[in-house]
């Protein structure tokens, strides 16, 4: 285990903690209730920054990691260790690091993140004390069909989740835009087309 106080952040402390067979990132900041942050994608810890200070100056202990696979945090080869079950436990044994005096925690959720927090929910109740969750509702598993065909159902095969399948393919297109372009496209992207804005032609390139 690690540690960092970055002053840059305002007081934000950062670590690294072995968690679930993995290092994971981890910003902290204040003493008491432990309120736990789960961003979405492509976010990181720094998603909760200003959420951060807030609730450490109100009192509460508040605790962002990058998930599995994000920014600081290790990101497993195998596509199949990205499961619920493997980010849930990731979560799991982060609070057995970070909050073992406390039985249950404030958690809140954003885009996959709020997924994460749904099955966290549902896989462990007993370390949850109340849940704020944001832009995603609950969506139960249908047995029926497939998570990837119903997306592809609704949104087409344009819909980012789709389009990240075949492994090279978005990589290869991401590299004819550019790191910088795209991360700027992606969290400025305005239009209703459920990231389809991903698309190198969507983005108006030569």
């Amino acid at each position: 285990m690690s540690f960092r106080d970055d002053t840059r952040d305002g007081g934000i402390e950062h670590r690294s903690v072995k968690v679930n067979g993995i290092n994971m990132h981890v910003a902290e900041k204040g003493q008491g209730p432990v309120v736990l942050f789960l961003h979405g994608f492509p976010q990181l810890w720094y998603t909760w920054r200003h959420q951060i200070h807030a609730l450490a100056s109100l009192g509460y202990r508040a605790v962002a990691p990058d998930l599995r696979g994000y920014g600081d945090t290790e990101a497993p080869a195998d596509p199949s260790s990205y499961t619920n079950f493997h980010v849930v436990g990731d979560i799991v044994a982060l609070l057995d690091a970070v909050a073992a005096d406390q039985e249950k925690v404030f958690v809140v959720g954003h885009d996959w993140g709020a997924n994460i927090a749904w099955h966290l929910c549902l896989l462990r109740p007993d370390r949850v004390k109340a849940l704020v969750n944001l832009s995603v509702a609950f969506s139960p598993r249908n047995p029926r069909r497939k998570t990837l065909e119903a997306m592809r159902a609704i949104y087409g095969d344009d819909y980012y989740i789709c389009r990240f399948q075949e492994p090279g393919e978005i990589e290869a297109e991401f590299a004819q835009i550019g790191t910088a372009r795209f991360m700027k496209e992606l969290l400025t992207c305005r239009r209703l087309v459920h990231f389809s804005c991903l698309k190198v032609k969507a983005l108006d390139l030569p």
